[in-house]
């Protein structure tokens, strides 16, 4: 399966590759999947459009002001001379990367990739405890972190071997990455990576909580930006993107920086966003194209009126499941149909989706060009139009865990099983029923219930606890924690507001738990497992 040689001098990446037979199929139907032997997905997307004449257009705006692809490439360029000349980083070896949507974290990670090295990005809010999971699952030995983010890294840095070179950006002066960079050269020699060498490792998290590391080719971040956006969105060098996901998440890997990118456009890059600010961003920016979460967009239906957001012609919905009533409400207030899409990290983006013109209500969409789909049974059996089963799905794409027996859960018989239960109609449109596990997906971030419960049962009060999600109208659901307290507590408001606090400083902040019932028993099993399925059943 591995035809290319490799640029990879580091070989962890490669070693740690689920074996061949556990991969997914994959398939390259469309011409333009058909890349070349040696890729390197970061130059295809800066060096090359400088090539081809869009050095002076616009690649990043923010609020405080622009940067040119020149400009980019050039920084890009900078960075890259130090993961190389002043640490001595080979290709092959992991880079964290810890920051905001800004244009020193788009550099940071495109340099990355230029170096030949492979980009680790984490979400801003992860605690030092979650900060070493990654890190030690992918055997991190360098970090390039945004200053303001600093604290926690250097926490989890003191617990982990294996990280000894860290530098922060957006600070300047000596001992900074800015402060390396002033006397580096505006050229870089990029190293010629294959199209299976292993460009990044984005991290997700299972029932368990612990985090599963997908691996993901040069060959797929190109995929990625020559299937959705080329046959759903088609761009071109005049839209101007904007939206809220992450860099750290490939759904605002995709849609804030490649997306842009592969088509000459340009992407506005704003670090904090609520509702009302982006809708401000849009009318300032003049932004063509949004991508955001479905709280967000019904949140913004009840305000766009407020703002000029006439340049707006294609909003992109993804991260959980679209509600038709905030689909309607969106068109009724602004006259645009949004683009609903379902993507996956083990799939880099999105799969299933449809233009405006052919959305059908209640939908998701139907298998994008260069994807394939169904709905199966548990024994891997397709099952007819209308019947309510497990979503498969195969492309470009696909799942590779590193070094992770859950590669078997996920691919079954060539085909990514997502977890996600759909049925299918006639027509091949695809609508969503509900997650199949113990994930809780509430204003797009992913959840783990075992992870808020092991963080609620480190508080003195807690004897014993339950995480599950329950539906909310305006994030999809939100988490809720069944609490049995220890003799000697009582129930009270007071005690809700510190388990809160408690879970805030433990873990990511948006884990934790909405709402809080005490309860004076759990339900279990009769070896005493924990049955969630019960606890999303009792109505409070």
């Amino acid at each position: 399966m591995i035809k290319n040689p490799k640029a990879h001098e580091d070989r962890f990446a490669h070693d740690n590759l689920p074996p061949p037979e556990l991969w997914p199929e994959l398939r390259f139907d469309l011409p333009e999947l058909n890349y070349p032997g040696r890729l390197n997905c970061a130059v295809e997307l800066l060096d090359r459009m400088v090539d081809k004449g869009y050095g002076e257009r616009i690649a990043l705006r923010t609020p405080d002001g622009k940067c040119t692809y020149r400009q980019l490439l050039t920084r890009a360029n900078q960075i890259a001379h130090v993961l190389r000349d002043d640490w001595g980083l080979i290709p092959g070896n992991r880079v964290l990367l810890r920051g905001p949507n800004n244009p020193m974290m788009a550099a940071c990670w495109l340099a990355v990739i230029k170096a030949g090295c492979i980009a680790v990005a984490t979400m801003p809010l992860l605690r030092a405890k979650e900060l070493q999971q990654v890190i030690d699952k992918a055997r991190v030995g360098a970090a390039l972190c945004d200053v303001r983010l600093m604290e926690e890294l250097e926490i989890a840095q003191k617990i982990c071997p294996t990280l000894k070179q860290v530098l922060c950006f957006n600070q300047g002066g000596a001992g900074s990455l800015e402060g390396l960079l002033e006397n580096k050269p505006a050229d870089f020699e990029n190293v010629e990576t294959a199209i299976d060498d292993v460009a990044l490792i984005a991290f997700t998290s299972g029932t368990t909580g612990q985090p599963k590391g997908t691996m993901h080719f040069h060959r797929d971040v190109m995929a990625m930006c020559d299937c959705f956006p080329r046959s759903i969105l088609k761009p071109d060098a005049n839209d101007i993107f904007c939206g809220t996901p992450p860099i750290a998440f490939t759904f605002g890997l995709g849609g804030m920086l490649c997306f842009p990118l592969r088509y000459g456009a340009s992407t506005v890059l704003v670090e904090k966003l609520m509702p009302d600010t982006l809708l401000q961003t849009i009318q300032d920016h003049k932004a063509t194209i949004c991508f955001t979460a479905p709280t967000f967009w019904r949140q913004m239906a009840a305000l766009a009126h407020k703002y000029d957001i006439s340049s707006l012609k294609k909003c992109v919905s993804a991260g959980e499941a679209l509600p038709d009533a905030t689909r309607q409400l969106w068109k009724q207030a602004t006259g645009i149909e949004i683009i609903d899409g379902i993507g996956a990290t083990e799939m880099i983006h999105i799969f299933i989706s449809h233009s405006p013109e052919k959305v059908r209500r209640g939908a998701t969409g139907y298998a994008i060009p260069g994807y394939q789909a169904c709905v199966v049974d548990e024994s891997g059996k397709a099952l007819p139009p209308g019947e309510v089963g497990h979503l498969a799905v195969k492309g470009p794409t696909g799942c590779r865990y590193l070094s992770d027996e859950r590669q078997k859960n996920y691919v079954s018989n060539g085909w990514n099983i997502t977890g996600d239960a759909y049925k299918m109609d006639a027509d091949g449109y695809f609508f969503y029923q509900a997650r199949t596990d113990d994930m809780i997906i509430s204003a797009g971030y992913n959840i783990a219930g075992p992870e808020v419960e092991d963080a609620l049962l480190k508080h003195p009060a807690v004897a014993e606890c339950g995480v599950v999600g329950v539906a909310d109208e305006e994030r999809g659901q939100i988490v809720k924690a069944f609490v049995l307290l220890r003799p000697g507590y009582a129930p009270e408001d007071g005690l809700v507001k510190e388990l809160q606090d408690f879970v805030k400083n433990s873990i990511a902040p948006y884990k934790y738990p909405r709402s809080i019932e005490f309860v004076t028993v759990l339900p279990r099993t009769e070896t005493g497992k924990l049955q969630r399925f019960r606890l999303r059943e009792q109505k409070s």
